[in-house]
Formats: structure tokens, C-alpha cells, sequence
């Protein structure tokens, strides 16, 4: 296994000379919507290796079909660690303040820890911006997802004067196709004009970006970026952080803390995977990055 002894003592510097955990019996990693389950099984199975090693228990991975599935298991205590898009913790935090807390954040290659919401089309349909979307079918990803619902129904009608994310009032259709790489594959496939998704907005558009669903896409092979375009972009949106279980004995929570802290300098391809695409690893957040899209979310959905 890639530099095991260097995340073995990442994950151990703060403990005492054991990287085995009391008072679990598992550990258990949900990994949010986005793109379909084997994928994203397969992007996290070298965290759970980690993860088993550093703990000494059985990691389990989830992988529910939409991203309630995790904010459930989160507040059900059924799921002990996940990466949360700002929305989906937002949504946790609203049904329980004291079910988990925010660890880290994701680091662009810049250095910075914020993303956009991206609007998307074929390029061969004649769109280039919003403008042309009028009477057009318009994809969400989740309706908990904050960049595929949650900041463009927010800033899209802030946008242009008129639109409104209901069906038939500017938009022909608006629909929720169940995740970042269902729209983005919709879109491809003509199924739906236009659609929202995440990037980190840097590097190159050929590329899917540096990172964010259109990478992973453009990775799996889903999709040739030279056949789409750009019809939008969000303001900078916090990235997600990795929230842990509050229940979770203080050992494992500061192992797994140091695990992922460590992960990009120990094997940077499983950051790769992880963190979606290119990155610098992972930096300390705190809940006070994710109080305004908790209002945001409060106004919008009402929890």
C-alpha cells in the first residue's frame, strides 16, 4: 500500500502511541451523490483501506442513491464520516446542530476553498447563455445538492429578470435528474437543453476543469468537453467540508481528522479520487464557512 507508514503517522501524531481505536466496533465512510455508485466505491475504497489500518476496525463504504441517503445516515448515526456539499450539511445541521461537525475542506490548486455552480449546453444547440434557455428544458442535479439546486435557484433568477426555476414560466421544463453525472449525461445525450453541475472554475474547460463533476466525467469518459459550452457561472460557493459524527469517541476523530488532513502528501492518487480531481489535500474549516448558506438554505427550502 502507497506510503502507509507516512498516513499511519499522520493519523497517529496526536494519539498516544496507538492507532487502534476504542469504543467502535466499525467505521463507516457515506460518499455522497454525484456520480454512480461503483465509481464512487471505487474512488474511496483506498481511503477505507487507510482507514482500516489506521483504526484497527472494519471501514464500511455507503454509497446511497441520493445525498439524503447520507444526510440520514449522518442523523441517524448509521454513517460516521462524509463529504458534504455546503447545502447537504446546511441540511444536517438544520435537523441537528449536535449531529456532526465540520472537520475539513477541500484546497484548490490555488491554494483557494471555494467552487461554482457551472451551466452547461451542447454546443451544436445553438446556446451560449441563459438567454437562449427560454421555453428550453433546464436540469437540477439534487434538490440537496448546493451547487446542482440550491445556489442557482438562488442567483439564476437574480440573473436576468423573469426567470423562475417553475416549470413554464420561463423555462419550457425544469426537472431534477438525480445527480451531477445524470445531468451532465443528459445534457449530453440531448435528454435535457441545458443544466447545472460543480467545478472549481480552474484549469481548462477541455479538461472538465481542475476539478468537480465535469472532471470525473470527462475521467470515466462520459462526455468530450469540446462538445459542450458554457452558459453560466455561480458566485464563489464554500466548498463542503468532511464532517465526522459528534457521537464518535475523540480518538477516532482525531485519527480521522489527521487521515485526511494527510492524505494528498501521503498518496496524492487517492486525493485525486476523494477530492474529485486535483487539489492540494485538505485544510481545517470550521461551521462559521457555512453559516450563510445555512440561512440560504433556511430562506429556500426551510431545512
Amino acid at each position: 500500500m502507497k506510503k502507509t507508514l507516512a498516513l499511519a503517522l499522520a493519523a497517529t501524531t496526536a494519539l498516544t502511541g496507538t492507532a487502534f481505536a476504542e469504543g467502535i466496533t466499525e467505521f463507516r465512510i457515506g460518499i455522497l451523490g454525484g456520480e454512480n455508485a461503483q465509481d464512487r466505491m471505487n474512488s474511496y475504497q483506498c481511503l477505507a483501506d487507510y482507514t482500516t489500518e489506521a483504526l484497527g476496525v472494519e471501514t464500511k463504504l455507503f454509497a446511497p442513491a441520493d445525498y439524503n441517503g447520507v444526510i440520514q445516515g449522518l442523523l441517524g448515526g448509521t454513517i460516521d464520516m462524509a463529504w458534504l456539499g455546503a447545502s447537504s450539511y446546511a441540511a444536517t445541521y438544520l435537523q441537528d446542530a449536535d449531529a456532526v461537525e465540520p472537520v475539513l475542506i477541500k484546497v484548490n490548486v490555488d491554494g483557494s476553498v471555494g467552487y461554482h455552480s457551472i451551466g452547461f449546453a451542447r454546443k451544436d444547440s445553438g446556446i451560449t447563455s441563459l438567454d437562449d434557455m427560454e421555453g428550453k428544458v433546464f436540469g437540477f442535479g439534487d434538490p440537496n445538492s448546493t451547487s446542482g439546486y440550491l445556489i442557482p435557484s438562488i442567483e439564476i433568477p437574480q440573473y436576468k429578470e423573469g426567470v423562475t426555476m417553475e416549470t413554464g414560466e420561463y423555462f419550457g421544463e425544469v426537472k431534477f435528474t438525480g445527480g451531477h453525472e445524470q445531468t451532465i449525461v443528459a445534457v449530453n445525450n440531448g435528454d435535457i437543453d441545458g443544466g447545472v453541475t460543480w467545478a472549481d472554475g480552474q484549469g481548462n474547460w477541455e479538461d472538465g476543469y481542475n476539478s468537480g463533476a465535469l472532471r470525473k466525467a470527462v475521467d470515466a469518459g462520459l462526455v468530450d468537453m469540446n462538445d459542450m459550452v458554457q452558459i453560466w457561472k455561480s458566485k464563489v460557493i464554500p466548498e463542503g467540508p468532511i464532517v465526522l459524527r459528534k457521537a464518535l469517541p475523540a480518538d477516532v476523530k482525531t485519527t480521522m481528522t489527521a487521515l485526511v488532513d494527510g492524505l494528498f502528501e501521503a498518496d496524492p492518487d487517492c486525493a485525486y479520487g476523494v477530492a474529485a480531481g486535483d487539489t492540494l489535500g485538505f485544510q481545517p474549516v470550521a461551521h462559521n464557512t457555512y453559516i450563510s448558506i445555512v440561512e440560504a438554505r433556511k430562506a429556500k427550502i426551510g431545512g
